[in-house]
């Protein structure tokens, strides 16, 4: 059989040995009536880890992000977005069609970052009628849009003390949370001490099968689980997929590993002639690269490449990359291997 190598996402990951016998064995109760002891373990963890009072388990980062909006919000109000986050691009709408919340979009530099005086601009306080009051801001880190950039504390405070001095809720979606701490060495509390709010995953590079969680004060997951009720969310004996969760939450370290394959396949890509990437901006476990300077078609690289084993995505000349517990380095440089004899004889004419 062909050698697979997975590199469209770390959500391709799957429950490793050690989680399947944790969900076999996990202790479980109705946690809709708040009975499941697994989930609240996870939960107390979570809360621990991103130095908040009290967490709450859901379904997904883009349901967790959901309520995290909602729970800082009522409708007609305004959130502040940067223009390249997972919440106004890829999570359907949910903020306009379930919170009734207009969406301002403010640029992220290359980096992610939104620049605090174009934050500040963009509050709005209610004073005036004509416009949606600023309910909330919401800011991304490691940054997915951005190749994966990891946002320092600081990069997150300049903004957040902006948000706060005018009375407005500052929501994390850190779906790699984890990812941006290890990076940065420092704890997840650390990154998330400014927000108000704070989501992560533990399906992508954690490796879990499902779920995520949303922490805050105790006040604001009271709320936000009533909303994620209200959502259908409001799950069962789900101990058997928190357990998994709890098992994920051991191998934080490891993501360090994700990071420096990820590095180690930008400098490989760089090294291909006809392919560009700025290994420098590789942060994570997460890159983009272009592959304009070959001279092929998207849809033509794609498929050379999955026939040989190498999975990547995409209908553009930039193709993101994705780094997870399951591609070693082997396969790193495997796929390189692949990627340089599928594009160096077109690109040598070009």
């Amino acid at each position: 059989m062909t050698r697979v190598v997975e590199l469209r996402s770390d959500t391709f990951t799957r429950p490793t040995e050690e989680m399947r016998r944790a969900m076999y064995d996990a202790e479980v109760g109705d946690d809709v009536w708040g009975e499941d002891p697994t989930v609240a373990r996870l939960q107390q963890h979570a809360a621990e880890l991103t130095g908040k009072e009290a967490a709450l388990f859901v379904t997904s980062g883009t349901q967790g992000n959901l309520l995290g909006l909602l729970g800082h919000t009522r409708p007609g109000q305004e959130v502040i977005l940067g223009d390249q986050s997972h919440i106004f691009n890829a999570e359907a709408g949910g903020a306009a069609m379930v919170g009734g919340l207009q969406v301002r979009t403010l640029p992220n530099d290359a980096r992610g970052r939104l620049e605090p005086k174009a934050v500040q601009s963009a509050i709005h306080d209610g004073s005036d009628d004509h416009y949606a009051p600023t309910g909330a801001l919401a800011l991304e880190n490691t940054h997915g849009a951005c190749g994966g950039a990891v946002l320092a504390p600081a990069d997150i405070a300049g903004v957040a003390d902006v948000a706060h001095r005018a009375g407005i809720s500052v929501h994390l979606d850190g779906a790699r949370l984890f990812n941006a701490a290890v990076a940065l060495r420092v704890p997840a509390a650390e990154v998330a001490e400014t927000v108000d709010s704070v989501t992560f995953c533990l399906s992508k590079g954690l490796g879990a099968p499902v779920g995520s969680l949303l922490c805050g004060t105790r006040e604001f997951i009271s709320r936000a689980a009533h909303f994620r009720k209200m959502l259908g969310g409001g799950m069962r004996q789900v101990g058997v997929l928190a357990a998994a969760g709890l098992v994920a939450l051991q191998n934080i370290d490891r993501l360090e590993v994700d990071h420096a394959n990820a590095h180690r396949l930008a400098e490989g890509l760089a090294a291909i002639p006809g392919i560009a990437i700025d290994v420098e901006r590789v942060e994570s476990n997460l890159l983009y690269f272009d592959i304009s300077g070959t001279g092929m078609e998207p849809a033509d690289f794609v498929s050379r490449l999955w026939a040989e084993g190498v999975h990547l995505a995409g209908h553009s000349i930039v193709f993101r990359a994705v780094t997870s517990y399951e591609v070693d380095a082997a396969d790193i440089d495997y796929a390189l291997g692949v990627i340089s004899r599928t594009v160096t004889p077109l690109s040598v004419g070009v």
